[in-house]
């Protein structure tokens, strides 16, 4: 594919590169794209972090599993939220043009430029390098509002109030953390300006790297999904705590395998802080205190792990075939036998 290189590109060539160019949309897009597609009409934010340049959509709604449709993101490329009478091309698409240099802006008016029915949409788009754009058509059902700021936008449709946006925006600028910390407090702002007007089912979060690694799977930093919840932020809430807690393993468990324990030891204590009363990061932390020989130090964690669920006592026998502890029959006995 010969892309228009250059710090500009029209319309009309980025008409001609989705026209020709893209992938043929799949199956769940096999609808006659002369007629909007599914009504997904919900809020949401897209955004690049300045400090750490990784890019996110954060999104809730009154529909089922809004995120597997909306929220659209990658490392080194940007990220898209695509709703309202939703066509998920545009999120596709849209990386697409990105992904061979495009700016927000000219990716946008190439997807405006191509479809039929740009009056039903609604999009946000964050490029690599902050660069925003956003469209809404004016067939979005109101409440319908939109914003774009520094290195992020916000969008919204069948609100309950005009306000939506505005508090959005409030939360997103006046709040710390990392990025989807800062993405949560968006959407908590939003429902507490009383968000969709059909009420709220669903909700997710998508947070991107800023250079892809090569390794796409290691790229998303966050991908968390409430498809079908009661109290959809609130759950999203709680799986961001525990997505944080893993992590903190993971980088316990890079740690053990560059021989850096004491590095190691400190991440699972994060994560059980994270996860109070979850066996799992307790059990590990303390397999890595037995398999360096710190034994004494480790009993009173497996005694803790097994009270929460017994079973982890089973498993210990079997972590020395897979040279996850020593072969050591007196110091597998001694482990199994914490806490009785």
């Amino acid at each position: 594919m010969t892309v228009p290189k250059g710090p500009v590109v029209s319309v009309t060539a980025l008409v001609a590169i989705l026209m020709t160019s893209l992938p043929t949309p799949g199956p769940a897009l096999s609808q006659d794209l002369e007629r909007p597609l599914r009504p997904v009409h919900t809020y949401s934010i897209v955004a690049r972090d300045a400090e750490s340049g990784e890019m996110g959509v954060a999104v809730q709604s009154h529909w089922f599993s809004v995120g597997s449709s909306v929220a659209w993101a990658q490392s080194g490329v940007g990220a898209i939220a695509t709703q309202s009478f939703i066509d998920p091309s545009y999120g596709a698409n849209g990386l697409v043009l990105l992904g061979t240099g495009s700016t927000a802006d000219q990716a946008l008016a190439g997807l405006v430029a191509a479809d039929a029915h740009p009056e039903v949409r609604q999009v946000g788009i964050v490029d690599a390098h902050g660069g925003t754009a956003v469209h809404t058509g004016q067939l979005a059902i109101q409440e319908a509002c939109d914003f774009e700021g520094e290195a992020f936008t916000v969008q919204a449709n069948l609100m309950h109030r005009s306000t939506v946006c505005d508090a959005m925006v409030g939360a997103y600028t006046s709040s710390s953390g990392d990025l989807a910390e800062r993405l949560m407090a968006a959407l908590e702002a939003a429902q507490a300006e009383g968000g969709d007007i059909r009420g709220r089912q669903s909700a997710a979060l998508l947070v991107v790297a800023a250079e892809p690694s090569g390794r796409p799977w290691q790229d998303r930093v966050f991908d968390l999904h409430v498809a079908d919840h009661r109290e959809p932020l609130v759950e999203l809430r709680r799986l961001l705590s525990v997505a944080r807690a893993y992590r903190h393993m993971n980088e316990g468990d890079e740690h053990v395998t560059q021989g850096d324990i004491d590095a190691a030891l400190e991440e699972y204590e994060r994560a059980e802080a994270l996860l109070p009363g979850e066996a799992e990061p307790i059990f590990w932390h303390a397999v890595t205190l037995a398999s360096v020989g710190r034994v004494d130090e480790s009993l009173p964690l497996f005694a803790e792990a097994y009270r929460l669920r017994p079973e982890w006592r089973e498993l210990v026998p079997r972590l020395a075939p897979a040279q996850l502890l020593p072969d050591d029959p007196e110091m597998i006995a001694k482990i199994v036998a914490a806490g009785r």
